[in-house]
């Protein structure tokens, strides 16, 4: 049985003898089926099969990625928030400076209002003094200082003592008036300067505790987004790593099935080409007997065609392990005879890649007629060989999982390429295999 097409090469001499390989390195170049695992390229070898250490390894470090994605998204839950607190906070920290803010530009119109009230006592402070320095003067151009009791004595008739009179008691209660308001512009004045000094300083000193307050709030915002940022990036590190390593546990886990899926394929197909190789051996024992008898050759149908070799149909044409199996397989006992199937001229015999040694046999009818895993073969290349011939027998040679006969059909002529299922083509012809179409 093969599954490579042949590399054209030039004839080797009968009888060239290559050693068998074993079954292990036989399946590894059978088996090209395609394996596709997360989206893999199909590879031409044999399964690989994970250890159990492999596969407990991957489920381990999912796991362990699951705790710490999990474990990071509780530091973003507890980040996001302290920064949700922190925003508040903030927001608090702004209006309260707002309010000092709101506050200092009151205290500095109370500051401006007390000014303005200190100018106006300062005003009247001196207002009055100008008052008292006129009266003063008046006074001095009136013959200087004298009391009111001299003043009244001082006239010359009663005329003159009234008018003297009223002036004193005027100049009495207006010295009163201006004296009474400097002392209170005074008093005014002084509790205004202490009003707005201690206004301003308490409210500017309030400001600068906000200000610095919101500053603080502002950078531990800020540092707190940066915490956020922090635990998002690893938290999507860590989402990552979650991802692949669940991706490696589905590849090897896929692997394994994969492998075991194979084997029981393989066990299969072993234990069926077991059975009919067991059914083969009297058949083909008793159809070799009837060939010498025959003189090493087979009758041929009426179209001119003949069975290749006895024996019975073990592996069938088609897809096998995701490519294509080329012909049908013979099962018979080594040394069992193969016939030209057609008559016609030998193209190539010897040694072939896959098949270890072939015979290849353009027919009549321009068909290319193959026979692969050949023991021995008896032909060479130019001959002309007619149906039923014995051309070679039945061997193990090549990629080779026992003694067969690999048969191929190529109908166009293409010595590799251009394979068609044998048994139908046979049938046509008047042949008639047992099964595999």
């Amino acid at each position: 049985m093969s599954q490579h097409p042949l590399r054209a090469s030039s004839a080797c001499p009968r009888r060239a003898r290559r050693p068998s390989r074993s079954l292990a390195g036989v399946l590894a170049a059978l088996l090209t089926g395609a394996f596709l695992i997360a989206g893999a390229a199909p590879a031409s070898a044999d399964p690989v099969n994970p250890s159990d250490g492999e596969l407990d390894q991957a489920a381990t470090a999912q796991q362990s990625a699951v705790a710490e994605v999990e474990r990071i998204a509780g530091l973003v839950a507890a980040a996001e928030s302290q920064l949700e607190q922190v925003q508040v906070q903030a927001e608090a920290a702004g209006t309260a400076y707002l309010a000092a803010e709101e506050e200092r530009q009151l205290a500095e119109a109370a500051a401006a209002a007390a000014a303005r009230d200190l100018q106006l006592a300062v005003d009247a402070v001196v207002a009055s003094q100008y008052r008292i320095r006129q009266f003063s003067r008046d006074t001095y151009k009136n013959g200087g200082e004298l009391t009111s009791e001299l003043a009244l004595l001082d006239v010359d008739g009663p005329a003159e003592l009234v008018q003297k009179a009223a002036m004193l008691q005027y100049v009495a209660d207006h010295q009163l008036d201006v004296l009474g308001q400097l002392e209170g512009a005074q008093v005014r004045q002084a509790e205004a300067e202490a009003a707005a000094r201690s206004t301003r300083d308490q409210k500017a000193a309030a400001e600068e505790r906000a200000a610095a307050a919101k500053v603080a709030a502002d950078a531990q915002v800020a540092a707190q987004a940066a915490a956020v940022a922090a635990v998002s990036a690893q938290k999507a590190e860590y989402d990552q790593q979650l991802q692949a390593a669940q991706v490696r546990l589905l590849e090897l886990q896929g692997a394994r099935n994969a492998y075991e899926q194979w084997q029981a394929q393989k066990r299969a197909e072993e234990e069926a080409a077991a059975e009919a190789q067991r059914r083969a051996d009297a058949e083909a024992a008793a159809a070799a007997g009837r060939a010498v008898a025959a003189g090493g050759s087979r009758t041929a149908s009426s179209a001119g065609y003949v069975r290749p070799t006895s024996g019975t149909i073990t592996s069938c044409f088609g897809a096998r392990w995701g490519v294509t199996h080329f012909g049908v397989d013979i099962a018979a006992p080594i040394g069992t005879p193969i016939y030209a199937a057609t008559s016609g001229v030998v193209q190539r015999a010897g040694s072939a890649t896959g098949f270890g040694l072939a015979v290849y046999i353009r027919g009549d009818d321009g068909a290319v007629t193959v026979y692969g895993h050949v023991n021995e073969y008896y032909v060479s290349v130019g001959e002309r060989v007619s149906a039923g011939e014995q051309i070679a027998e039945v061997g193990n040679r090549g990629q080779s999982t026992g003694p067969h006969l690999h048969f191929e059909v190529h109908p166009g002529g293409s010595m590799y390429g251009g394979q068609v299922n044998p048994v139908p083509w046979l049938r046509a012809r008047g042949v008639v295999m047992d099964r595999c179409g």
